[in-house]
């Protein structure tokens, strides 16, 4: 029998025979020499793995957000109050979204190409969309939602960006989008989302808003509607959704729960007692005093302006350019930020904040280098300017054969934020010396009795500029009268060039140029004070990662990237790291 050759001791077992054959004076050090070295080993693996391993995104977990109020229309259409806008942007998806660093890209669509006219957008779908029921999305729904947009009879809060428009479907999965008059700024209107002409179709319009898929409804976005739970009286009390793989970006976010609140204070409750991981709807007055520990508020401007509106055909005092100056010069921003918004919201001095950020960092103007207090360089404007302040305190000055004293009455809403905002711009100029009277009305009274007769020597007033910063409707001369909104009916030539200019401009560098453009002038001749942009506010749990929430145009827009968000992830190196979307 063949004699097997015994194997050679491995170089770790002839280490420690050496140790333990070693003299007892001398094992000790060597048994330390060993584990120095395995710790060393061991310390520097660990080293490398943390200066070269990188956080992976990976599938799993979920989400309790908790909303205010009870969804009723959660259909792309109808949806106006903001818990019906939040289901859509989960529950559906558009020709384009907003991505993370606030561009328009493809979202179902695959591509779109405007004509050189820029009447007529020709746009192909991808073709491996479906809805959450398996049916694919095809030209056919795009071309039903559309209709459904444009139908007097529905209604559509947002029928007004869909009127003059022709829509036409060329194939299954193409169709063309044709324009009345060319308009840069349409495209934006291409993120509404796609509702499922299957699923609707047979209804009239008289019967759709009734229809059980205005709260159990069907769309092709990141989330499917799993489960909805209803209270005693039939209404949804909480929504389960779970991640639609099919999605053109795969969430990484298992499931989100939805939970509904009648009130603030439940709403408050939830959000102490950790029983919800975010939340847009807490009030700016408390939101800084509710943020539990392991949360955080984040912050991004909304393109809404509030700015006071001069009439100077109702004040002759108005006209003066010293006084409009002044006014503007006496305003703190900051304050009325700090007090009015509870800070939450960033100060503008010109039409757009997003056209006028481009001018602040670079117009050099008196008050940027000026190290006088608003109010002593309001009153240095007026004596400049001419102005006197007579044995009363109130300033006058010779305008043609009159002397005209500088008082203003300011109208606005009643609603709280303009109480409270108008209340603080009067204290500032009452500082300064001017005489003020404010007066606020209910909404319908002020739009038919003070905006459309344009009666008013200052008006106090928010516009929603959504995010194509379209200056036209409240600046070009020829909306002065109702129904347009150049509500301080000013007029400039060439304002009103620019502002037709980017109405037409596609590239959007040379769109925003002539934006800024606009801005600068109309800043430059005052004819309104620019105060601030609020900001959405949201609170959300530490263990919730969200992608960049930016150049949004409406709280539900937080959403847009919901697909990207996640609350898992895996420590690797990046030659182990697989691609989980």
């Amino acid at each position: 029998m063949a004699i097997q050759p015994e194997s050679s001791p491995s170089l770790i077992d002839r280490f420690l025979h050496i140790i333990e054959s070693a003299a007892a004076s001398d094992r000790f050090l060597l048994r330390l020499a060993l584990f120095v070295v395995i710790f060393s080993g061991i310390w520097v693996l660990y080293s490398l793995n943390i200066q070269h391993s990188e956080d992976t995104p990976t599938y799993g977990g979920d989400v309790i957000e908790g909303v205010l109020g009870t969804p009723r229309y959660v259909n792309p259409v109808l949806a106006i109050t903001r818990a019906d806008q939040d289901l859509v942007a989960l529950l559906y998806s558009g020709l384009m979204k907003i991505d993370s660093k606030g561009d328009l890209v493809n979202e179902i669509a695959d591509s779109i190409t405007i004509s050189d006219d820029g009447l007529t957008y020709n746009i192909i779908l991808r073709n491996d969309i479906t809805f959450h029921d398996g049916t694919p999305l095809t030209a056919r729904d795009v071309v039903y939602t559309i209709q459904l947009l444009q139908d007097p009879e529905l209604k559509s809060p947002q029928r007004g960006n869909w009127t003059d428009i022709i829509v036409e479907e060329i194939g299954e999965y193409e169709l063309n989008i044709v324009l009345e008059e060319a308009y840069a700024p349409f495209i934006e209107n291409l993120t509404i989302g796609i509702m499922p002409a299957h699923a609707w179709s047979d209804l009239s319009v008289e019967k759709l808003p009734f229809s059980q898929l205005n709260t159990e409804p069907i769309g092709s976005g990141p989330y499917r509607l799993e489960r909805a739970l209803r209270d005693t009286s039939g209404l949804v009390s909480q929504y389960t959704l779970a991640a639609f793989p099919e999605h053109t970006t795969a969430p990484k976010i298992s499931q989100i729960q939805v939970l509904f609140y009648e009130n603030e204070e439940d709403l408050l409750s939830a959000l102490a007692d950790k029983e919800i991981e975010a939340t847009a709807y807490i009030p700016q007055a408390i939101v800084n005093d509710n943020i539990p520990r392991g949360y955080t508020l984040i912050e991004e401007a909304l393109p809404r302006t509030f700015a006071v509106f001069f009439n100077q055909n109702r004040s002759a005092a108005l006209r003066d350019t010293a006084a409009r100056e002044a006014l503007t010069a006496a305003l703190d921003r900051d304050e009325l930020i700090a007090k009015a918004f509870f800070g939450h919201g960033v100060p503008i001095e010109t039409p757009t904040g997003k056209a006028g950020s481009q001018l602040e960092s670079s117009d050099d103007t008196e008050e940027s280098v000026s190290t006088s207090t608003p109010t002593e360089l309001a009153i240095e404007i007026l004596e400049e300017g001419g102005w006197e302040q007579n044995d009363l305190g109130v300033w006058e000055k010779e305008i043609g054969d009159d002397t005209v004293a500088l008082s203003i009455t300011l109208r606005t809403s009643n609603a709280p934020l303009f109480e409270s905002l108008s209340g603080l711009i009067a204290q500032q100029w009452e500082t300064v010396g001017v005489q003020v009277t404010t007066e606020q009305f209910e909404q319908s009274g002020l739009i038919g009795s003070v905006i459309r007769p344009r009666d008013f020597q200052a008006l106090l007033f928010g516009h929603d500029l959504s995010r194509s910063y379209d200056l036209y409707p409240i600046w070009h001369s020829s909306q002065q009268s109702d129904p347009g909104l150049n509500v301080a009916q000013y007029a400039n030539i060439s304002v009103d060039e620019l502002l037709e200019e980017a109405r037409v401009q596609r590239d959007e560098d040379v769109r925003m140029s002539a934006l800024t453009e606009a801005s600068q002038i109309i800043a430059e001749e005052k004819p309104a004070i620019f105060i601030a942009q609020p900001t959405l506010t949201y609170i959300i749990s530490d263990d919730i990662t969200t992608s960049d929430i930016n150049e949004i145009s409406r709280p539900a827009d937080r959403f847009s990237n919901i697909a990207e968000w996640h609350t898992e992830s895996d420590s690797l190196w990046p030659m182990f790291r697989r691609d989980i979307e």
